[in-house]
């Protein structure tokens, strides 16, 4: 039967392995909601990506003040997100994964926790990812550098994208160019999802990339939990 799962896929790799299995067997469309990756400004960033060069470096943050869920911690709970994206867009699997505990507390709510995650892949991108759940204020942002091109992806009101361009070595930063917003359709990220599904049934489809890519999401968390020691 088609499926369309919310995020994360699984809580480990080897249920992961076993539902894209099933899918291969059975012939059908299987999705995985990964909001941002259907996010009219993520894929605004993919196109803007593919004239400015070589990818460098990504940097990404998300995180609120909650929820504190007994089931799953922040890992499972807010870095799927971030994952998704960083392996969306430097389109490979990372070769080294690092994970630290910044800040850990018990509150009323529940116990909260702050991680970051360094995801390093073959071609030398470095990906830096900070997530949780005792943050002040609703954060999700992306960036994304290409030598003296920079792009932000953002969710937190305001543009959706926008452009930045460093000044070069001859002048100075007090020159660097105002950030330029890249136009992005107004659809929500949820609507695109289920559209593509609605798509995928309707052709039939047989492709499952975006199954392929939860699964290597799933792994990197995997093993981000066992770099915190758990």
């Amino acid at each position: 039967m088609p499926t369309l799962v919310e995020k994360p896929l699984t809580t480990s790799r080897a249920d992961a392995d076993a539902l894209l299995a099933l899918a291969e067997d059975r012939g059908v469309p299987v999705m995985v909601d990964h909001t941002y990756l259907f996010h009219p400004g993520f894929r605004a960033m993919k196109q803007e990506a593919l004239v400015l060069g070589e990818l460098q470096a990504l940097r990404t943050a998300g995180g609120n003040w909650g929820p504190f869920r007994r089931d799953v911690d922040v890992v499972w709970d807010w870095a799927p997100h971030d994952v998704a994206m960083c392996l969306d867009l430097v389109g490979d699997r990372p070769v080294e994964i690092e994970a630290w505990s910044k800040q850990r507390q018990t509150t009323p709510e529940g116990v909260g926790e702050v991680i970051e995650v360094r995801l390093t892949f073959e071609d030398g991108v470095a990906a830096d990812l900070r997530v949780g759940n005792l943050m002040e204020h609703r954060t999700r942002f992306l960036a994304a550098i290409f030598g003296r091109h920079k792009l932000i992806f953002s969710d937190e009101g305001g543009d959706a994208l926008t452009h930045h361009v460093r000044p070069d070595r001859q002048r100075s930063s007090a020159d660097e160019e105002p950030a330029k917003a890249v136009p992005v359709a107004d659809t929500p990220p949820l609507t695109v999802a289920v559209q593509e599904f609605a798509e995928a049934i309707r052709h039939r489809s047989t492709d499952l990339s975006g199954l392929r890519l939860a699964v290597d999401v799933v792994s990197v968390l995997e093993q981000c939990q066992a770099a915190l020691g758990r």
